[in-house]
């Protein structure tokens, strides 16, 4: 039973320091970045609501698609005493742009503000061309 744990542990670490795909020059490339100090964690969860195997990035066909992020972030709560441990959050975040071109690399950033996040599309020229249409967060 431990080797089988082991196994399957250095498999999992595996994955995670596996190698990004080359870029497709066919398609667009999203990376994603978190820039809030709060936050923690951000990935890519489903395209066009289909689940992602590889939560590090978006490679999308040009055209119109949403985008679903995992963000996982801490809100402090800036209180005295024993209650100053920061609070966890975990949210789903939806956004869709309608003008992903091929070859064209954009950012996905998440960011939060106290316990309410945020998303915002930035194309390769640092423009914001879409933001987030609904969120959904875990308690």
């Amino acid at each position: 039973m431990r080797q089988l744990l082991l196994i399957l542990s250095l498999a999992a670490l595996g994955a995670c320091s596996s190698p990004l795909p080359n870029v497709d020059p066919q398609q667009a490339w999203i990376d994603l970045a978190t820039p809030t100090p709060g936050g923690k964690l951000i990935m890519a969860e489903r395209l066009d609501n289909q689940r992602l195997k590889d939560g590090r990035y978006f490679q999308v066909s040009p055209g119109s698609h949403e985008l679903m992020v995992r963000f996982d972030f801490e809100v402090f709560s800036g209180g005295m005493g024993m209650n100053n441990d920061p609070q966890e959050r975990l949210c789903y975040l939806s956004l869709r742009y309608d003008h992903f071109q091929a070859g064209q690399r954009y950012r996905l950033e998440a960011r939060n503000l106290a316990f309410t996040p945020s998303a915002r599309l930035y194309d390769a020229k640092g423009k914001i061309v879409a933001e987030e249409r609904t969120f959904n967060c875990v308690p």
